[in-house]
């Protein structure tokens, strides 16, 4: 007779693999409705022509630029590091974040990438809840520069884009990650909370142990800075990006509206979806036919970089593969190796 136990961890495997299947078609089914939409509104035809004749000089700036990013992006990541004297080979982090970029093409945009770089750091770390807390640390920190380039060039943009719906979506996108550090820096908000943990002693545990780590930043707030400083820099290259495709498009828009929208496109981004495609290019073509652009052309540059983070991605994912450390064979009891 089979335990009960057995049966129990067939149905959680089971409903495990049900899940992961039912997140993948949600996923894949709004990235399919979203660009099945756009390309029933657009001329493709026009879109195949303008990508056809684009400038290839602008093209490889843009993907340069592009590659710089990441580089940028991985730097801000081992500021936190460094800061919760976070213990971990700056190889196998390196391996981890390429793997993540990897990953941010089939799991749910961004954040899917961090799971897998928290999941592969902790698997030979005994540092796991400051693992966490670099990760959650870098990622607030990119909402915060998205936040403050997006105000910077709203304030200074105002006069050419009167639209009053900009601002409320900036405000929105800046109470999200204000809302997280307030929790995760009051110590009394955060254990008033944890306390839903009570009948779970080690799951509490964990939260508190994550939250006595990212307190370490509290004496450091020079490396906080330091990484909303480094996450500016990495979002400013990254919407020249855009900007650089454009020109290759030949378009001729200001570089002010590329520094409103490019953000709000990378929040919109972040929608469970295969990669964020569909979302950014709904995104990119809703705003940018604000300022002119064709609807057609705006969907071809989102497309184009889109293919930036595909070509990336496959060589993250070519990196982790090669590097893979060799592990020893594993052999049948009876075979003589195996003594």
């Amino acid at each position: 007779m089979v335990p009960v136990t057995n049966y129990q961890n067939i149905l959680m495997n089971q409903t495990k693999k049900t899940n992961g299947l039912l997140s993948f078609f949600i996923r894949f089914g709004l990235s399919f409705l979203l660009l099945a939409y756009l390309f029933s509104k657009i001329d493709i035809q026009k879109m195949i022509d303008v990508t056809r004749s684009a400038d290839l000089f602008h093209l490889g700036v843009a993907l340069g630029l592009f590659v710089v990013v990441l580089w940028v992006l991985l730097w801000r990541w081992f500021v936190f590091i460094g800061a919760l004297e976070l213990k971990v080979p700056v190889f196998q982090a390196v391996r981890y974040y390429f793997f993540g970029i990897f990953g941010n093409l089939f799991l749910p945009s961004a954040i899917g990438g961090d799971i897998i770089k928290v999941i592969g750091l902790c698997k030979d770390c005994a540092q796991k809840p400051k693992v966490v807390a670099s990760v959650l640390l870098d990622r607030l920190s990119g909402f915060a520069s998205i936040v403050l380039i997006s105000v910077t060039a709203y304030l200074f943009g105002f006069s050419l884009i009167d639209d009053q719906a900009l601002l409320i979506m900036i405000v929105l996108l800046a109470c999200g990650p204000t809302v997280v550090c307030l929790f995760l820096f009051n110590s009394k908000l955060y254990e008033f909370c944890c306390r839903i943990f009570n009948i779970f002693p080690k799951v509490k545990q964990a939260f508190m142990n994550l939250h006595y780590d990212i307190l370490l930043l509290k004496d450091k707030k020079g490396q906080g800075v330091k990484a909303i400083a480094v996450s500016c820099l990495a979002q400013s290259i990254f919407i020249f990006t855009f900007y650089f495709t454009a020109k290759a498009l030949h378009q001729d828009i200001s570089i002010i509206y590329f520094l409103i929208f490019v953000p709000m496109i990378c929040v919109a981004a972040m929608v469970p979806s295969i990669g964020g495609l569909g979302v950014r290019e709904f995104g990119t073509a809703y705003f940018f036919t604000k300022v002119g652009m064709d609807s057609s052309v705006a969907v071809s540059m989102s497309l184009i970089n889109f293919l930036f983070m595909v070509i990336t991605g496959l060589l993250g994912g070519l990196l982790y593969v090669t590097t893979i450390p060799t592990r020893r064979l594993q052999h049948h009891p009876s075979d003589p190796a195996a003594q």
